[in-house]
């Protein structure tokens, strides 16, 4: 009597599938996915920084260009 059997958690589970929609849960799930492969690449990133020697940075040598004109007062 004190034990939470499996038909309880069905019966919950059925209760929260018909209050939030299996839409909704299904954004709640992916977002937390993503969520937590952000977290995780940004430990990884974090790792590899260090790794790396500060001369082996390497600029892409890109170049902008552009007019500069002046602006003009209405």
């Amino acid at each position: 009597m004190g034990s939470i059997s499996i038909w309880h958690w069905v019966i919950v589970l059925l209760i929260v599938l018909l209050i939030f929609g299996t839409k909704k849960l299904r954004n709640i799930g992916s977002d937390l996915g993503g969520a937590v492969k952000g977290f995780k690449d940004g430990m990884k990133g974090g790792e590899e920084e260090k790794r790396e020697p500060p001369s082996a940075i390497t600029s892409t040598g890109t170049t902008i260009e552009g007019e500069i004109k002046e602006k003009q007062k209405s």
